[in-house]
């Protein structure tokens, strides 16, 4: 019997190890002492790895995998995991996205407490400094404190219930989710942000994306109740650290928990001078029965890819092109683009997900699906959304997913039309590929217009009448946002859609700023 190769890059628990030794069928290598040039010579002959945030799988690591099929990270994060350039060469990375939950949830509650009742400082005060002075160390109880929860997830969620258990009121804000998973639990769910900056303490819980990067800046902090306290055991960036900064040295914010930084190690982070927060070093997953969880979890799933039994929480499952004809999988990567597309254009929860084919693409429909599910929920689900748990993520948040074959278009050989239905709404979007791969979007909510799928894109609605063109480039010009390219479509409703390219990202202000001219139906904006 021909043995798997499985080598280990980084130290993960002891008994994930003795998993992949007592496994027979496992050619079990530990490579997590070894010098880095030592290690590509014996990632050589791997058909899986594990690997931790210790070893970096880039453009070297992966020019040496010449056998690799997939790459396990034991943890959530895939940030040291060249992912784009493994899809190139047909390896599957897959990472281990619920084994620290528990760790992080508690993690954060210790964050909390401690902010409330300044344990650290007190217990500096006293062991290291051998001064008993009660007095100094008066703080605040979480008993009817409103706590503000940014993102109702695994973590975000489980915290809300603890934090419950200590009688607080507990607010929550996650557009992606069914109110009724926040209001079952006798909690509020709130759509409005502003009545998360109204809270006593405020955790967030998001993944790191375009939309959560500095979602709490200076602005924000400005908002919130004088004595805020933050909590942020999530990622690094979701604060600007900065405003974060400024709001604990002006005592705005009388108090925060911080686990995660943008930079790290962050030892010399300026927000270890300030004596108004609680620091640890990125330790959401650092408990014995997490890393037990996490180290399990991943030689199961290492040995799983290694038999091809199952690629459980994949990143990029790559396309059997032996099964699928060449010219399907650009329209598979379209179809994650129209997906990505349409939840920027309607951001709300979503409620199903419709996608149809005509031509020769619409056989492929089904497969299809799966593509544009994965673009549509990327924003909310961040990185624990994959090529393999889409359906079943999308079942867990109620959504739908359906397809359809159409009758063959008279214009275009092959179309795709992606409906997504929110509880705001609803967007279309239909697609082509011209000759030379190049894809085009046709029509929008029934403008036909054809746009390119790329870049940074406003979408303008307006009724049609003479000036709105010229109002729109003299904001954009007065704002020093340059146009790359503007497409027009009128319907025969008297309405008209602008399209608009620009070079650089836009500012929520400026938007804002288009919404106020003459006409106007509506103002939104997409980055591809």
């Amino acid at each position: 019997m021909k043995k798997h190769t499985i080598v280990v890059c980084d130290h993960i628990h002891e008994a994930g190890l003795d998993m992949l030794r007592n496994d027979e069928s496992i050619n079990f290598i530990m490579a997590a002492d070894e010098d880095k040039v030592k290690l590509l010579e014996i990632i050589e002959q791997a058909d899986v790895t594990i690997t931790r945030s210790s070893t970096d799988v880039d453009a070297n690591f992966i020019a040496h995998a010449k056998n690799m099929k997939a790459i396990v990270r034991a943890g959530v994060g895939v940030d040291n995991v060249d992912i784009d350039r493994c899809s190139k060469e047909g390896i599957i990375v897959m990472n281990v996205p619920t084994a620290n939950t528990i760790a992080a949830v508690e993690l954060t509650m210790t964050h909390m407490l401690s902010c409330m009742r300044m344990f650290p400082y007190s217990h500096d005060h006293l062991k290291n400094q051998r001064v008993w002075k009660r007095e100094k160390w008066y703080g605040r109880e979480l008993y009817g404190k409103k706590l503000g929860v940014i993102g109702f997830g695994n973590i975000g969620s489980r915290v809300a219930i603890r934090s419950k258990a200590f009688e607080m009121e507990i607010i929550a804000y996650d557009p992606y989710i069914n109110p009724s998973k926040v209001t079952d639990l006798d909690m509020t769910y709130t759509k409005n942000f502003e009545d998360i900056l109204a809270c006593d303490i405020i955790t967030i819980h998001t993944p790191k994306n375009k939309e959560t990067v500095n979602m709490i800046g200076e602005a924000e902090i400005a908002k919130m109740k004088d004595g805020v306290v933050l909590i942020n055991c999530a990622r690094g960036g979701l604060y600007n650290e900065e405003a974060l900064y400024n709001g604990l040295k002006s005592k705005k914010v009388s108090f925060a928990g911080i686990d995660v930084f943008v930079s790290e190690p962050a030892t010399n982070n300026p927000l270890l001078d300030l004596d108004n927060i609680v620091v640890s070093p990125h330790l959401g997953a650092n408990t014995f029965e997490s890393q037990y969880n996490i180290g399990t979890q991943a030689a199961q799933q290492a040995i799983d890819a290694a038999k091809n039994i199952a690629f459980a929480h994949a990143m990029n499952l790559p396309i059997d092109e032996s099964k699928i004809p060449a010219f399907v999988k650009p329209f598979l990567e379209m179809g994650q683009k129209l997906g990505f597309l349409a939840s920027q254009i309607n951001k709300a929860q979503l409620v199903s997900i419709k996608v149809s084919g005509k031509g020769d693409i619409a056989e492929y429909v089904e497969s299809l699906s799966t593509f544009v599910a994965v673009g549509a929920m990327s924003e909310a689900s961040g990185d624990t959304i994959n090529y393999v748990n889409a359906e079943f993520i999308a079942t867990e948040k109620g959504i739908k997913i359906e397809t359809k074959i159409q009758k063959e278009s008279s214009v275009y050989k092959n179309l795709i039309t992606v409906k997504l239905t929110t509880t705001e709404g609803t967007t279309t979007l239909s697609a082509t590929i011209f000759d030379d791969n190049v894809q085009r979007i046709v029509e929008i909510d029934g403008f036909d217009i054809e746009v390119a799928l790329k870049g940074n894109m406003i979408l303008f609605k307006n009724n049609d009448i003479p000036g709105v063109i010229g109002s729109i480039g003299m904001t954009l010009a007065k704002n020093n946002v340059n146009i790359a390219d503007f497409s027009l479509a009128r319907n025969d409703k008297s309405q008209a859609l602008a399209v608009i390219l620009v070079d650089n990202d836009v500012k929520a202000s400026v938007l804002v700023e288009l919404s106020k001219l003459d006409a106007c139906l509506g103002v939104n904006y997409a980055h591809l």
